[in-house]
């Protein structure tokens, strides 16, 4: 009989849903959501600043000197 690869093994064990690496999918979705709503808040209260910001760095490398 012939021996299957642990490679193989290890692929169906994933297909099944029986890996412990798999993670937790609504969790994921949390950060991310709350990752969103952090970035929005900061731009909503610095975007004057942060506008500007980028305009002067981009200025100071685009302009000849």
């Amino acid at each position: 009989m012939r021996r299957v690869p642990s490679t193989l093994l290890a692929l169906v064990d994933r297909i099944r849903g029986e890996d412990p690496e798999r993670g937790d999918v609504p969790g994921w979705v949390m950060v991310t959501v709350m990752t969103a709503a952090l970035v929005l808040a900061i731009l909503g209260v610095f975007q004057d600043a942060i506008v500007n910001a980028v305009q002067n760095a981009l200025n100071s490398v685009t302009t000849r000197g």
